[in-house]
């Protein structure tokens, strides 16, 4: 795709759009030559907003993409702006066409593998950092482990060069709810999933000892995944004595764990290793113009590569799902995708609100109307190669290719089950400025547009509006995939230079808090 402002001032995306986008601010009044249409603008319209091409009657799709974003509440003419006050989603039947368009992945050969300076681990993939963290089993345990963490940093990790940092995992679950059941298996398996994440080289777990999370119930559960240990390392405050016990006892098993980490030092890898988790926040009309098509290109490269891209966010592909089923390798996998779309329906029904709560009110402000039309923009993050496997929340990831995992929309819950899974690196798409980071994952930042990048120069790594200037979608995914190498094998993301990301860890939590 090339687009240029000085050739037009919006685009239509798709031939049997009804709507263009604004490109820049578009005075009310002004007459748009596009596609064959004239469209007079009833009112001023927005860069990165919509405005019809073509009447549409109430009740009618209206179409971005080539695809249904919604249906008109009330008459819309040509030059109208279309937004809230007259598009909201209805009833839509999808063909899913399981398989329809899967095709073989074309790997790179072998001679052309390009390679990231990782750590190697004896279990699963390469790391891309090399961490060792402090995990709590319970929220009453939170203050000791991020006081543990903290001492660390200052009092060991100086002596350990080869050991990028010490990260406190703490969070607010762990008690009041059941102790056995799919609930509390989630926070374990997440819990576990980090405890093994590439990037951590080793971790010590600290609970309060009285809490629902036993430690000996989540070690029976997450044996295997904790790779057969005879007994992790563990501290439980009641037994050890209190905090500043624990905090003492905590920084001494610490710096064992430390003095063995630090003897991985980085080497070649291929970039099979690499598990990107895929994300955006703060998205805007532009996301699926610029940053999560060439996002996208990116994740094509890299699975070309024999690496891994792990979509995720199920409420943010409602509307657009067909497009990945479509894509799946069999149809167990395009029939796994639809069944998590339908409990989501069912839980959100249950809960007594709709998935199209989902657009945040920053969404909305940037153009983006329907979560129909959010999610068509959201899954041009994931390329174009087949869909290989659908993974529940915080699962271990074990296939290679282009994969989904289904979590919530909401970033750091999001984020959390995909690093739980196994990714060691995370690429965030945003329009508004997210300022996004995940210990022990660093987190690349990718702008949609020129406003948001130059305004957050010091958050922002890539800045994909140079596509609405007339850079292409492969030459700015190209810059992001050479990115995602570089971050891999030791250069810090502007997040991480920031040492954001030890607060987002945010298991889901879906059961009830008695």
């Amino acid at each position: 795709m090339l687009i240029t402002l000085h050739d037009t001032p919006a685009i239509q995306l798709h031939p049997n759009d009804d709507v263009a986008i604004a490109l820049v601010p578009l005075a009310a009044g002004r007459q748009i030559e596009l596609a064959g249409y004239a469209p007079r603008l009833a009112r001023a319209i927005d860069a990165g907003h919509k405005f019809a091409l073509r009447p549409v009657e109430p009740g009618q799709p209206v179409r971005r993409y080539g695809q249904v974003i919604g249906f008109a509440t009330h008459t819309i003419a040509p030059g109208d702006h279309v937004h809230s006050h007259n598009l909201a989603v209805g009833d839509m039947r999808l063909d899913y066409q399981i398989g329809a368009e899967a095709r073989p992945v074309a790997l790179v050969p072998a001679e052309q593998r390009r390679t990231f300076q990782g750590y190697r681990r004896a279990h699963g993939r390469a790391g891309t950092r090399n961490t060792v963290a402090v995990l709590g089993t319970v929220n009453c345990s939170a203050h000791t482990v991020r006081r543990i963490a903290a001492r660390a940093r200052a009092e060991l990790l100086p002596r350990f060069p080869n050991v990028t940092d010490v990260i406190g995992i703490a969070h607010h679950s762990g008690c009041a709810s059941k102790t056995a059941g799919y609930e509390i298996e989630m926070l374990r398996r997440t819990l576990a999933g980090f405890a093994r994440n590439p990037n951590v080289a080793a971790y010590l777990f600290v609970g309060l000892g009285c809490e629902a999370n036993q430690f000996e119930d989540l070690f029976a559960s997450q044996h295997d995944r904790l790779g057969n240990p005879r007994l992790p390392p563990y501290l439980g405050i009641q037994d050890t004595g209190g905090v500043a016990a624990t905090i003492d006892e905590g920084l001494r098993l610490l710096e064992g764990l430390l003095a063995r980490a630090n003897q991985s030092t980085r080497e070649p890898v291929p970039l099979s290793e690499l598990a990107l988790a895929l994300q955006c926040g703060g998205s805007d009309g532009f996301s699926g113009v610029t940053a999560n098509p060439a996002l996208g290109y990116a994740v094509d490269l890299l699975v070309g590569q024999g690496g891994t891209a792990v979509l995720s966010e199920t409420p943010e592909i409602y509307g657009a799902e067909h497009l990945l089923t479509r894509r799946a390798v069999s149809r167990a996998v395009g029939e796994k995708l639809i069944e998590r779309v339908r409990w989501w329906e069912e839980y959100t029904s249950r809960e007594g609100f709709m998935i199209d709560n989902n657009p945040a009110p920053g969404n909305k402000a940037g153009g983006l109307t329907t979560i129909y039309e959010k999610s068509l923009g959201a899954v041009a993050k994931g390329g174009s190669m087949p869909l290989q496997a659908v993974y529940e929340y915080a699962e271990p990831i074990d296939e290679h290719g282009f994969v989904f995992m289904d979590t919530p929309g909401y970033d750091p819950v999001s984020a959390t089950g995909q690093v739980a899974g196994g990714c060691n690196l995370i690429a965030f798409t945003t329009g508004r400025g997210s300022c996004f980071g995940f210990k022990p994952a660093p987190s690349i930042k990718i702008a949609t547009n020129n406003t948001t990048y130059e305004r957050m120069r010091g958050d922002m790594d890539i800045n994909a509006g140079r596509i609405l200037e007339g850079a292409t979608i492969e030459q700015v995914g190209r810059e992001i995939f050479e990115k995602l190498i570089a971050v891999a094998s030791g250069e810090k993301s502007l997040s991480e230079a920031q040492d954001i990301g030890e607060e987002e860890f945010n298991p889901w939590i879906v059961g009830a808090t008695m």
